[in-house]
């Protein structure tokens, strides 16, 4: 049965989406629902297409399982606070949105006029969600291992995750490198509450530097609440050094 007529703006063409995602493509419109922002449906409201927040949801799940899969098997010795911050590093906003950049993807989303020209193409969030989608949209057309495939060209084989894994294990150090190079004082860390029985207790950790509180990380050790602390406090830092 054929497709109902729909706005020019709202239309994908088959190739541009087996180019995009490399594979043959069955159900073309899960791809052009994965591309579609919402911002296009309040230019069409009578039309009956959807936007790419439900593939979204979707998407998002599938990276959580399919990388949390990978890490556990490649990384049998790690607990589930490391295996939490490497996984957040591979599917947080930032990296999955220079996911979608390195496929250019912003170029295919389709959007309203006024959603591009607010530079919507080049959004993290927008470009993230896409991505997620576009996960989403592999996995209901092609299947598991399609999306599993998509995952591992995309996601991992551009990264070296044990040097990854190494480094992540020392957010400590990077903080401290950080800002030793920018001539601040050494960070230190400081058990703001503590909360459990003895043989259970959670620790919250904060991180000043000089007489700033930065961010604080919560875990069931002193040095893992720390890890967290100091991990957050970059992540502030960078966002607060890429506004200026």
């Amino acid at each position: 049965m054929s497709e109902p007529s729909l706005p020019p703006d709202a239309q994908v063409s088959r190739t541009t989406v087996e180019q995009l995602v490399d594979r043959p493509v069955d159900d073309l419109s899960l791809y052009r629902r994965a591309l579609t922002h919402r911002s296009l449906l309040r230019i069409y409201p009578t039309h009956t297409f959807q936007s790419n927040e439900r593939l979204e949801f979707l998407g998002d799940a599938l990276l959580d399982l399919l990388i949390g899969e990978v890490l556990y098997d490649r990384f049998p010795d790690k607990a589930e606070g490391a295996l939490t911050r490497l996984r957040a590093r591979l599917v947080s906003e930032r990296p999955l949105a220079a996911y979608a950049r390195r496929m250019d993807l912003g170029a295919h989303l389709l959007m309203s006029d006024n959603a591009a020209r607010g530079h919507g193409r080049d959004n993290p969030s927008i470009l993230a969600d896409a991505f997620e989608a576009l996960v989403g949209a592999v996995y209901l057309d092609r299947g598991y291992e399609a999306a599993r495939q998509f995952i591992q060209d995309h996601v991992l084989d551009p990264f070296d995750l044990v040097e990854m894994a190494t480094q992540d294990e020392n957010y400590k150090s990077q903080l401290l490198e950080r800002m030793q190079a920018r001539s601040r004082p050494q960070p230190t860390y400081h058990v703001v509450q503590e909360d459990g029985p003895s043989h259970d207790k959670t620790f919250t950790v904060e991180v000043r530097v000089g007489d700033t509180a930065y961010e604080q990380g919560t875990a069931g050790s002193k040095q893992e609440a720390e890890q967290q602390a100091a991990r957050q406090t970059l992540e502030q830092i960078a966002t607060e050094e890429s506004a200026t």
